[in-house]
């Protein structure tokens, strides 16, 4: 049985971007007679605003959406905490007391998602009165689990690349886990068969497969599907005020739009106003 879902934040509002990402996720779940959940993802810290989660129960039902609700974030500590100490064990985790200004000022290799880490703290003694994110020692853990690969369903079977990632943070220093250790170890627990989402995260999918092989977790597909882009041509995007802005569902619903009229249209890929869509990735296999 397919199994989707949608995992939202609760430290803004939701956007158009959003409730097309829940509505890719819930279809394709509907279609084969498959299950649609919803996960609140509330481990941000002080970002984190609890009755945003009542705030995004509200928009997807007014969009006309059917879920199942599973555990929140906040109620997996204990998973993460496993997980990463499993990694230790393994000798894949190091401590890292940089700060992304230390990181920056070294001029480090820019991939596909920023800054590449250095190294900078890899056999480094560490002291455990300072605080320290924790790190995937990224070549280890290549050798470690061997040649892997991937399915998406729309750009095709791609081999494990993750290097664009460098030694990507795992454990936070200000949270207990990083969104790939988490959305990973959750994703196989609510036993989620097709990870649905945009573009934008593609190739952190590299990561998540390689972190599923060490941990013993099950593969699921994926589907990665076009952004919803804004009249200056970038990704709708929280940190961008977009749920805040006229994207936002919240002030939609409230405004009296129709908001099952908005999803079909979104369906059939008619854009609101000012919204225009990325193109698919082709084929890297």
């Amino acid at each position: 049985m397919i199994v989707t879902r949608f995992a939202p934040s609760p430290n803004g509002s939701l956007h158009l971007g959003h409730a097309y990402s829940a509505i890719t996720a819930h279809d394709l779940a509907r279609e084969a007679g498959g299950r649609f959940l919803l996960r609140i993802e509330d481990i941000d810290g002080a970002r984190s605003r609890p009755e945003l989660a009542d705030e995004f129960r509200r928009d997807l039902e007014w969009l006309g959406l059917e879920w199942d609700e599973v555990p929140a974030q906040s109620t997996r500590l204990a998973s993460y905490e496993a997980a990463a100490a499993r990694l230790v064990d393994m000798g894949l985790l190091y401590p890292c007391t940089c700060t992304r200004a230390e990181i920056e000022a070294l001029a480090p290799r820019i991939g596909a998602q920023g800054a590449i880490y250095p190294g900078t703290c890899k056999g480094l003694a560490h002291d455990p009165a300072r605080p320290a994110a924790w790190r995937l020692d990224l070549a280890a853990a290549m050798d470690r689990a061997g040649p892997l690969t991937w399915d998406d369903a729309l750009a095709g079977t791609q081999a494990v690349d993750p290097r664009e990632f460098g030694d990507v943070v795992l454990v936070r220093k200000d949270a207990p886990a990083s969104y790939h250790l988490a959305a990973t170890l959750d994703d196989a627990a609510d036993g989620v068969t097709l990870v649905t989402r945009g573009m934008d995260l593609f190739h952190a999918s590299h990561v998540h497969r390689m972190l599923q092989e060490l941990l013993g977790l099950p593969v699921p597909g994926w589907h990665h599907h076009e952004l919803l882009l804004d009249e200056s041509g970038q990704k709708l995007a929280k940190t961008r005020g977009s749920g805040e802005r006229g994207f936002g569902l919240a002030a939609r619903r409230m405004a009296g739009e129709d908001g099952r009229a908005l999803a079909d249209r979104l369906r059939t890929g008619e854009m609101p106003s000012g919204i225009g869509l990325s193109q698919c990735l082709h084929s890297e296999t």
